[in-house]
């Protein structure tokens, strides 16, 4: 019993579309610190400069002693999301390009079957007899 589960889930594991996935997750989480860095630290920097030297990673509203509401930080966030967003958008864009002009192309490739004049079948384009009704094909 434990054998067959275990069986079952290495064939699951080791399926095409989850190692896809697992290796999607795990790029995008190293995406994801990335583009965390560059908002702490190349954007959000000069922007902060260009405010009157505000780090914005330390704005915050002291509500009581130890309570506080750490807006800059939730902006970082903010801005990072934002980014990650952006660029999810541009490449799905691009996957649908592609995939459009694929589908494009295999419409407009030549065919590679035509119809029997005489049972209407499908048959091979080079095919000299219909191999459903038997006639003869010019």
């Amino acid at each position: 019993m434990i054998k067959n589960f275990l069986n079952e889930f290495k064939t699951f594991a080791m399926r095409g579309n989850v190692m896809d996935m697992a290796v999607g997750i795990i790029i995008g989480a190293a995406f994801g610190k990335i583009v965390n860095s560059l908002v702490e630290d190349v954007i959000m920097p000069p922007i902060g400069w260009a405010l009157g030297k505000v780090d914005f990673s330390d704005l915050a509203i002291d509500l009581t002693e130890g309570v506080t509401i750490k807006y800059g930080a939730f902006l970082n966030t903010v801005i990072s999301f934002i980014i990650v967003a952006f660029a999810v958008f541009i490449l799905i864009k691009a996957v649908n390009t592609l995939q459009a002009r694929a589908a494009k192309e295999e419409a407009e490739a030549a065919p590679t079957t035509k119809k029997c004049p005489y049972c209407c079948s499908e048959i091979d384009i080079e095919a000299t007899r219909c191999p459903h009704c038997t006639s003869a094909i010019k």
